[in-house]
């Protein structure tokens, strides 16, 4: 792919201070693009900052409490004022804590489809409205195998990824007209901050998680940070521009 295939588009990344979010940030800094990274952790996001500066790229860090809807909307608000438009919004905040069906408290519950769910429905909505004066863009949300019925403790987890995508089949078919497209990115087992966090709190270390789920996953390991990235890139260019309402898998080889 070409080097500079974002060049001069504006990429707002929810949850871009940390994990995938964070490496795609940087990323679509490298390929050209201007980037708003949404969080809470400004310290990383600064650092991010500082690395895109060295591509000739910009960034702006605009804290963001996704629990609150007047956040999601200020993110992009924020983004569009720096910039003067929005061409991509990569939604990749998330969290899965336990959560079986017949033990998952409300607090839990109502955690899981705020950050997961419902914020990433208030970004599109605000982005939505940016991209319609600048004639389209790309919305990337962050899928998960457990949309499909999910593992029996990721309950609450599995429906807000199940909604992510309807939602995503909503606005692929609804806003094409508008040259707004939306792709669902069914990401695979990854040791990010947060499950390596999970699983050391369930007294598994991480090469322990590693080697467990490299038994599991059909292509014999987890995957990377790094693996993701081509696919970002392709989804938020103009390469992907006829691509809308799908269901793009990198999971190496998981269905659960």
């Amino acid at each position: 792919m070409n080097d500079r295939m974002l060049e001069g588009k504006v990429i707002v990344v929810s949850g871009g201070t940390k994990g995938v979010g964070r490496a795609a940030a940087e990323e679509f800094a490298r390929r050209g693009a201007n980037v708003v990274i949404g969080g809470r952790d400004e310290e990383a996001a600064l650092k991010s900052i500082r690395v895109m500066r060295t591509y000739g790229s910009e960034g702006l860090f605009v804290h963001t409490d996704l629990e609150k809807v007047e956040n999601c909307r200020h993110l992009l608000d924020e983004a569009a004022a720096c910039f003067g438009k929005i061409d991509g919004l990569y939604v990749y905040a998330g969290i899965t804590p336990v959560s079986p069906l017949d033990t998952c408290d409300e607090e839990t519950f109502n955690q899981v489809m705020n950050i997961n769910f419902r914020a990433a429905f208030f970004c599109t909505q605000q982005a939505i409205r940016y991209m319609r004066e600048g004639g389209g863009g790309s919305i990337v949300y962050t899928g998960s195998a457990h949309a499909w019925g999910g593992q029996k403790d990721r309950a609450a987890y599995a429906c807000s990824k199940g909604v992510l995508k309807t939602l995503m089949e909503h606005v692929a078919h609804n806003y094409a007209c508008e040259q707004i497209r939306c792709n669902y990115l069914t990401l695979g087992w990854t040791p990010t901050e947060g499950e390596v966090a999970l699983r050391k709190s369930q007294g598994e270390t991480e090469a322990q998680l590693r080697k467990r789920a490299g038994e599991i996953l059909p292509m014999g390991r987890m995957l990377e940070r790094t693996d993701y990235l081509d696919a970002l890139v392709y989804l938020m260019s103009d390469a992907s521009a006829m691509m809308t309402g799908s269901v793009f898998r990198i999971t190496a080889g998981e269905y659960i």
